[in-house]
């Protein structure tokens, strides 16, 4: 998308981090008149040298703009930042990768301050950032008005999904995904650990793990279905009985191997926590709940 100056509003952008600056290099190529601070200005030249204005002040950045993005450090660093400063009349879309707390407090913390407040949580890395091909997004929680008004601009740097008016949600869909990320990369570390010391070639190796993954991640759908339904034995192919009979060949194969087992013993030990509650017709999905036990014991203990 591209516009001119005449046509798009000014935007106000606090952080120029690896992500921030990609974000300003997309609304100066679409012709939005920007304005940027960074606690370091000197890394506000360049940005300077490709047509935005580079503010001395927090407060100087934020009374030049209507629309006011923030990409900074954490939480804390955008009370620091935005300490004192006139926030009467603005709106504040805070991109700072945040708790589902931290985001519901920022946003009371804005409205005392006579602001509108959005929320957002990039699922993108910076090279991501205007290559729509690359399929990144940014979610987004808070006043729907608010992202309906400022929804083409938003969308300059990378796509949009707008997730409820609830202004954690974003932070938590954030954090939801990543979260799932990183167990897939713990499995597939695991796994590449197991053929560490063969004549296999990970490289080899590397599109068949891909695949596979890919394939067994559609079962999120059936989970999805399973927990609103609560229904969790019908049309079950692996029930839980089964596959916790098979984990004990999965645990002999990693000692084998001489792989440590850290990875991947805790997810076997819920399942068999499922099992010996009386679950075993049951999928996996029951270890969704038998998270959400132990969290609340953790809590209440």
């Amino acid at each position: 998308m591209t516009q001119n100056s005449t046509q798009a509003s000014p935007v106000t952008l606090l952080g120029l981090g690896a992500m921030g600056t990609a974000l300003a290099r997309t609304w100066l190529a679409a012709g939005y008149p920007l304005t940027v601070w960074n606690r370091t200005p000197a890394r506000a030249e360049a940005l300077a040298a490709e047509g935005a204005k580079a503010a001395d002040s927090a407060a100087a950045a934020v009374a030049a703009s209507g629309l006011v993005v923030i990409c900074l450090l954490d939480d804390a660093s955008v009370g620091t930042a935005l300490d004192g400063v006139d926030l009467a009349g603005k709106d504040l879309v805070n991109l700072t990768t945040t708790t589902p707390a931290q985001a519901r407090a920022r946003a009371a913390w804005a409205e005392e301050r006579g602001a509108r407040y959005l929320d957002g949580g990039i699922m993108a890395v910076p090279p991501m950032i205007g290559v729509p091909e690359a399929g990144g997004y940014v979610f987004y929680s808070g006043s729907r008005e608010l992202f309906e008004l400022h929804r083409e601009a938003l969308a300059v740097p990378v796509g949009t999904k707008y997730v409820g008016e609830d202004a954690g949600f974003a932070a938590l869909h954030d954090v939801a995904l990543l979260s799932g990320m990183y167990g897939m990369f713990a499995g597939a570390a695991h796994a590449f650990a197991l053929i560490r010391r063969e004549d296999i070639d990970p490289v080899a190796f590397a599109p068949l793990l891909a695949d596979w993954l890919a394939a067994m991640a559609q079962g999120v759908h059936g989970t999805a279905a399973r927990l609103k339904s609560q229904d969790y034995t019908s049309g079950v192919v692996s029930h839980l009985a089964m596959q916790v009979a098979g984990t004990p060949t999965f645990l002999a194969t990693a000692e084998g191997q001489g792989v440590s087992p850290e990875l991947i013993r805790p997810y076997f030990e819920l399942m068999r926590r499922r099992l010996d509650a009386g679950s075993g017709e049951e999928d996996l999905t029951g270890v969704v709940d038998l998270l959400l036990d132990r969290g609340a014991a953790r809590i209440s203990a």
